[in-house]
């Protein structure tokens, strides 16, 4: 069985890391089959399911087409504990934004992250909300039945 090893950005050492499982976890979320996801990348199934088991590392090529057809970027794929970002961002002009962020006073920066992390709050609870709603509902359906 091949290693997989990749860097966990905590330590000063590589560590094993789950990329067969990363793999398989988004490949399953898109609906595809190890066939379909091995026609994206130019590759067989059986090569895909070698991947998702452990017992072949993919090359830096088959990484990069994995991360362009599976939409992940490729730190989610090889570091432990990175959060999970598309590869290809809308265009919401963000990533320019992005860029000139440095031009902001810390008083503005500061400003301007209370904002973000309470908009990410909100949607966070509407999520949570939303979920428990159904779950009730579910319960409640349950109980009547």
């Amino acid at each position: 069985m091949a290693p997989q090893w990749a860097w966990n950005h905590d330590q000063e050492t590589p560590s094993p890391m789950p990329l067969g499982d990363r793999i398989r976890q988004v490949r399953k979320e898109t609906g595809w089959s190890q066939a379909e996801l091995g026609e994206r990348i130019g590759t067989d199934p059986g090569r895909v399911s070698r991947y998702e088991s452990g017992r072949i590392t993919p090359s830096a090529d088959a990484l990069v087409r994995l991360a362009e057809a599976l939409d992940v970027s490729l730190d989610y794929l090889l570091i432990e504990g990175v959060p999970r970002r598309a590869l290809h961002m809308p265009d919401h002009s963000l990533g320019e934004r992005f860029n000139h962020l440095e031009e902001l006073d810390e008083q503005d920066l500061s400003s301007l992250l209370n904002h973000l992390d309470g908009l990410i709050a909100k949607k966070r609870l509407k999520t949570i909300a939303g979920e428990l709603a159904r779950h009730l509902g579910q319960h409640e359906h349950r109980l009547s039945s």
